[in-house]
């Protein structure tokens, strides 16, 4: 895309080839508004503030009685109702601030530049130079150019001179490139901005930098080729010696256990001890007629003699001692009441 550029004087110069990609969009309308709102939001101090009525100064006592004087009920002093009471839901002390996201944020500063040049507000100049700040040049230039209402003057980098020239004219504001934002775009109707600061744009907001225009500039050399990376030969692995054709294979001997070390001598294996057999434990033989009888067997556990000899013997219970048996101890009698006597 060309943009005419122009002079102090409102003629015509020359072309100026321009990144498509920050001023030949289609404006995004919904990224552009809620970039508005955003920046909007975030310049608000939100520190409004207003006292309710446990802040104010007064008395908590009870005006008068509740009943029996023909008058309304009333509480405190420091009522809303009252002059000198607190606020209702008044404003308190926030932060407004929105966030959004980078790239969205850059989508919007293209779509109001775009925006700008399909409706023919954007004017290119060749330069803005002062000796002396005076806003009688500012006003001569913004009139040649065709500007009659709002605009925002757009400078490459921040110069003093034409900022003092031209705060004292309305609805008429000055920034650098980099400044460039939404709001201050949407709120002028016209857009005076230099060469100098249509790179600069181009070189924040555009897909290719600035510098890297067609114009003038060698390609970067390509990158030497580099050597191919030679590798290493594996080592020859000798060749096994060739077995003998008549000698029969040996057989593979299996992995026994590891053996004692040659310096001690095996101790002589010892023929296993017996084992014995555990025996029962007779219960002592009661003395006397108190003598306990043998327990019968229960009902349907009786065993045949030849299962009684195929189960080994278990070890018997211990039995209790008693060596005698012991009468019960008599219980000590009551001793019978004496009637009390007569009175």
């Amino acid at each position: 895309m060309k943009l005419p550029v122009m002079s102090s004087e409102g003629k015509e110069l020359r072309s100026l080839e321009v990144d498509d990609s920050v001023f030949g969009i289609k404006p995004n309308q919904a990224v552009l508004h809620q970039a508005f709102v955003t920046q909007r939001n975030n310049q608000r101090a939100g520190t409004a503030s207003t006292k309710t009525r446990g802040m104010v100064q007064g008395s908590t006592r009870k005006m008068r009685m509740q009943k029996y004087t023909g008058r309304a009920r009333h509480g405190g002093i420091r009522a809303p109702i009252f002059v000198g009471g607190g606020i209702v839901f008044g404003p308190q002390p926030r932060d407004f601030g929105i966030a959004i996201n980078k790239k969205m944020r850059r989508l919007a500063i293209r779509s109001a530049l775009s925006g700008k040049v399909a409706d023919g507000e954007l004017i290119v100049i060749d330069e803005l130079s002062f000796k002396a700040p005076k806003t009688r040049e500012v006003l001569r230039i913004l009139h040649n150019v065709g500007i009659e209402r709002s605009a925002l003057i757009v400078t490459g980098q921040p110069d003093r001179t034409v900022l003092a020239s031209a705060r004292n004219i309305q609805k008429t504001k000055v920034l650098p490139a980099a400044y460039l934002n939404v709001a201050d775009m949407l709120n002028h109707r016209h857009l005076l901005m230099t060469e100098e600061a249509i790179k600069v744009a181009e070189g924040l907001w555009g897909r290719k930098r600035a510098d890297a225009r067609p114009s003038g500039r060698a390609a970067p050399a390509a990158p030497a080729a580099e050597a191919p990376t030679r590798r290493r030969a594996k080592p020859e692995v000798a060749a096994a010696p060739a077995a003998k054709v008549d000698a029969p294979e040996a057989p593979k001997r299996r992995r026994g256990k590891a053996e004692a070390p040659p310096e001690v001598a095996a101790a002589p294996a010892e023929a296993p001890a017996p084992e014995k057999k555990p025996q029962a434990r007779r219960a002592p033989a009661a003395a006397g007629p108190a003598a306990e009888k043998p327990a019968r067997p229960r009902a349907g556990t009786a065993k045949t003699p030849a299962k009684q000899a195929e189960t080994p013997k278990k070890p018997a219970r211990r039995a209790k001692a008693s060596a005698e048996a012991e009468p019960p101890a008599a219980k000590p009698r009551a001793r019978a009441r004496k009637p009390k006597p007569a009175e």
